[in-house]
């Protein structure tokens, strides 16, 4: 039925084709967050390109790469913002602000965030009737350094997210 009404309507069609876009960005976060490299290996087409920088290569081989980098740190969140994503047929441009936050816990307990903005350019493929990223480049626009003087007392009273397979998200039934 909604294969219908798509092809039908193709202002349907391309909401529905950008809906699945912006899905495959939000699992490449949850994927950086919970430290889950096969997750944030599935965004990515077998041959995709990426640019983060420090590495450039397979985007499958990035979700390998990164696990390592990030692991340094207590705990991540990636926000995604503006998202402006532009088909044309089985291909899509798209520009997605994103907001990193990274917690560093010293050595003598003290911690310091270290947060990045920037937009993730990305060109997603369809191929098979999926859509995936082809080619990715991170484009930073800033990053700044935040001594943490003081952490909530009442974080003790709240589930506490986790950077594994162990995190509620991946065992809430």
């Amino acid at each position: 039925m909604a294969a219908t009404l798509a092809t039908a309507d193709p202002r349907l069609a391309a909401f529905l084709d950008k809906q699945e876009i912006r899905d495959v960005l939000m699992r490449y976060c949850r994927g950086i967050d919970r430290l889950d490299p096969e997750l944030i290996a599935s965004v990515y087409h077998d041959d995709a390109y990426d640019d983060h920088g420090t590495f450039k290569g397979r985007g499958k081989d990035f979700a390998v790469h990164v696990i390592g980098g990030l692991s340094r740190f207590e705990r991540t969140m990636h926000f995604l913002g503006n998202s402006l994503i532009e088909l044309d047929g089985d291909a899509a441009k798209s520009e997605t602000y994103f907001v990193a936050y990274h917690r560093l816990r010293r050595e003598d307990g003290s911690a310091e965030d270290f947060v990045a903005g920037g937009r993730y350019v990305d060109r997603f493929e369809r191929r098979n009737g999926t859509w995936l990223i082809a080619k990715r480049v991170v484009v930073m626009e800033w990053t700044r350094f935040d001594e943490v003087t003081r952490e909530w007392e009442a974080n003790e009273h709240f589930t506490i997210g986790r950077r594994d397979h162990g995190d509620l998200v991946y065992t809430l039934d």
